[in-house]
């Protein structure tokens, strides 16, 4: 038999994806899976891009956009029968693939810019930490994804001086524009961004802070696939709310509330309680005759 495709997915397209949509559409809660197809790019038009920018696309990220000029896929959640967007995987396309940086022809020759907060005293990497990126004409800088504004992931051309060099790296700048390394490859980054299922913040999982508390409520109830889970371990989230997305998307049915009857006296106290009546009017009685 053949298996339905989800609706709006070519065949193709779902070998692309990794078959994500399927795992969303079943995921207790999620609604308007949201896949937006887009067409090959042009292989001219990869080329005016290199040649525009004195550099040359990473193979595997060639071959991507000559599948698909970019990538866009939105889920939301149905909360009160409302929909409420919340995960959102991008890559720009060929046209949106900008320098970062890079000094534009309307702005002042006095106005700052980026590289400005570069410092001659920044630490290069060594050891297991890999150099940094450079604002300045050291790296050419790429936005491959604004991140719905929590940052941005970039493609990094990290030595561009004599000579551009081939070798590119993934990037995250968070919004205080520190960095942070992600991977070496595209194809490397293309799997983290499909198994993170494009929850909010997710890139900030690699860096030294995490994620926000907001964000792990949702990590915890849509677990990302990935094998690496160390930032939604017990310990280290203990004060963060064990949500059961299956009671949460629950329909709520309004049960009756039963009212409880206080207890009545049990037979041995009201007779304890008659005897200790009887008795004080008999005293009362016996003292009034004295009289």
């Amino acid at each position: 038999m053949e298996e339905k495709l989800p609706t709006g997915i070519k065949p193709y397209l779902d070998k692309l994806t990794l078959g994500v949509t399927r795992i969303l559409e079943t995921s207790p809660g999620v609604a308007e899976v949201t896949f937006v197809e887009k067409e090959p790019a042009e292989r001219h038009t990869i080329i005016s891009w290199e040649q525009k920018n004195s550099c040359i696309l990473p193979e595997d990220l060639k071959n991507f956009y000559l599948m698909t000029d970019g990538f866009q896929m939105t889920w939301s959640v149905k909360t009160d029968d409302t929909p409420m967007p919340l995960g959102s995987m991008v890559i720009n396309s060929v046209s949106k693939l900008c320098r970062l940086g890079g000094s534009s022809m309307y702005t002042l020759p006095s106005a700052p810019t980026l590289a400005d907060l570069e410092d001659d005293t920044d630490e290069e990497g060594n050891g297991d930490k890999p150099e940094k990126p450079h604002f300045d004409s050291r790296s050419l800088i790429f936005e491959l994804d604004p991140c719905n504004g929590n940052g941005k992931v970039c493609l990094v051309y990290k030595h561009a001086e004599p000579v551009v060099s081939q070798d590119t790296e993934i990037w995250f700048l968070d919004r205080a524009l520190y960095w942070h390394f992600l991977t070496k490859t595209f194809t490397a980054y293309y799997r983290l961004l499909i198994t993170h299922l494009g929850l909010p913040q997710w890139q900030y999982a690699f860096t030294s802070y995490g994620v926000s508390p907001q964000a792990k409520q949702w990590f915890n109830m849509y677990k990302p696939i990935t094998i690496n889970t160390a930032h939604l371990s017990e310990e280290a989230d203990s004060f963060v709310n064990k949500l059961d997305p299956n009671k949460v998307f629950k329909s709520k049915n309004k049960t009756p509330v039963l009212k409880k009857k206080q207890a009545s006296q049990p037979p041995g106290s009201q007779k304890s309680h008659t005897s200790m009546t009887c008795a004080k009017t008999s005293s009362l009685a016996g003292n009034s005759s004295r009289k």
